[in-house]
C-alpha cells in the first residue's frame, strides 16, 4: 500500500529515494539521528558566519572559521541527501557535524570573551631563562618535527588531522 501510494502519485520517486535514505542510528552512543540534519548544518553554519564578523578581519582565527564554515555550507546548499554531504565534507557522520557547528560557536562565543587579539603593540613579554635540569620523572613534551615531504600529503594520511586542517586544502 505504501509503495504503491509513492508510485501512483503520491510524491513519485523522489519520495520513495527519501524514504529509503532515512538513517536508522548512527551507530553511535548518545548521539541520535537528526532527521533534518541537512537544515540544520545550514542553519548552525549561517549562524557561525554571522557571529564571526564580530572577530577582527586580519585575525588567522576569523579567517580559518570562515573558509571551512563557507566551504561547508555550499556543500549543505547544493547537496540534498544527506549521504553526500557526509561523504563530500569527509569529517564524519551529520550528526557529528552538527556537533561540531554548536561547538564552533560556543568557541566564537569564548574567543570574543577572552579577547586574544587584544595585546597591545607595546606590551612585553617577560622571558625567563632558567637553566636548571628537568627531572627524568618529568615528561618533555616536545613537538614532532613534520615529515620533508610536502605537508599536504602528510596530512591526507592522518584522516583526523585532515578534518582539523581541511582549511588549509581549500586553498
Amino acid at each position: 500500500m505504501f509503495l504503491r501510494r509513492i508510485l501512483t502519485g503520491g510524491g513519485g520517486l523522489t519520495t520513495l529515494r527519501a524514504a529509503r535514505a532515512v538513517k536508522e542510528t548512527t551507530g553511535i552512543v548518545g548521539l541520535d539521528v537528526v532527521p533534518n540534519a541537512r537544515e540544520v548544518l545550514i542553519g548552525l553554519y549561517t549562524r557561525t558566519l554571522k557571529e564571526i564578523e564580530a572577530v577582527p578581519k586580519d585575525e588567522g582565527y576569523r579567517k580559518a572559521v570562515e573558509s571551512f564554515t563557507k566551504h561547508r555550507l555550499q556543500i549543505c546548499q547544493e547537496e540534498d541527501d544527506w549521504k553526500r554531504i557526509e561523504e563530500k565534507i569527509g569529517c564524519g557522520q551529520v550528526e557529528e557535524l552538527i556537533e561540531e557547528a554548536q561547538d564552533e560557536l560556543k568557541l566564537i562565543n569564548k574567543m570574543i570573551e577572552w579577547d586574544p587579539w587584544g595585546v597591545p603593540d607595546d606590551y612585553e613579554c617577560e622571558v625567563i631563562e632558567d637553566d636548571t635540569p628537568i627531572p627524568k620523572h618529568v615528561p618533555q613534551h616536545r613537538p614532532v618535527a613534520l615529515p620533508e615531504e610536502s605537508s599536504r600529503h602528510w596530512m591526507l594520511s592522518d584522516p583526523i588531522l585532515l578534518c582539523r586542517e581541511e582549511m588549509l586544502l581549500l586553498k
